[in-house]
């Protein structure tokens, strides 16, 4: 079944000297896929999640994740939907400093007026799955890179999200803990977790199902180049 789908999406930023981020670019992701977005720095690719995210609206083209029509959501229904249905992990973490990492964690369910009880069990429960128990007291600036990356993917998927985006995951990571995100990416695609990650890593990408790149906002079939690269 596909999750997430994109067709002719134009996305624009400024207004003196406005930018074209995005131009009729078109995205297919089937629920459990794991895919990657590849391109030069500036080509849109980060564009593309804050759209699939429902941060930034669409100006042109159409969108629909699952039987939702995106498109016709207001800015407070697309705030909605993101806390719901969308995990973020990001390659600087975007932890809170004042927060413990077990307040972090807990964010998205609380953004979800969760019973603290329930909140307890499952930050728990994805803390000892990624191997983080022993730092639920900590605070981010006690965090190795690697320790702050695993943070931020149990706060990414804790509220059980139907699609995880992850932009530069590994970006910040030597090449050891990069291998440990991606090991761990895998096995929640494994679990069935639909997964898009944004990546100039081809080692990244490589972990993923299939590529689709991106070049000055564009699909790169229009250059003749395939826009689906199966890995």
């Amino acid at each position: 079944m596909t999750l997430v789908y994109l067709e002719g999406i134009a996305k624009t930023y400024g207004h003196k000297q406005p930018i074209a981020a995005l131009k009729d670019f078109s995205l297919q992701v089937d629920s459990g896929e794991m895919i990657a977005i590849m391109g030069k720095s500036g080509s849109g690719k980060s564009t593309v999640l804050n759209i699939v995210s429902g941060i930034d609206e669409l100006e042109q083209g159409i969108y629909q994740f699952g039987q939702q029509m995106i498109t016709a959501l207001s800015s407070e229904q697309r705030t909605r939907f993101r806390r719901e249905q969308i995990g973020f992990v990001l390659q600087h973490f975007a932890l809170i400093e004042e927060y413990t990492v077990f307040a972090n964690i807990a964010l998205p369910l609380r953004l979800q007026r969760m019973k603290k009880k329930q909140i307890q069990e499952k930050v728990n429960k994805i803390a000892e799955e990624l191997d983080i128990a022993r730092h639920l007291t900590k605070y981010p600036k006690e965090l190795s890179g690697g320790e702050a990356q695993r943070v931020a993917i149990a706060r990414a998927i804790v509220h059980e999200p139907k699609l995880i985006l992850a932009d530069e995951p590994t970006g910040a990571l030597d090449e050891e803990n990069e291998k440990t995100i991606m090991t761990i990416m895998k096995r929640l695609h494994d679990e069935g977790k639909t997964i898009i990650i944004v990546t100039h890593d081809q080692s990244v990408a490589d972990v993923c199902e299939r590529t689709v790149r991106i070049q000055d906002g564009k699909n790169l079939e229009e250059s003749g180049v395939c826009m689906y690269e199966k890995n």
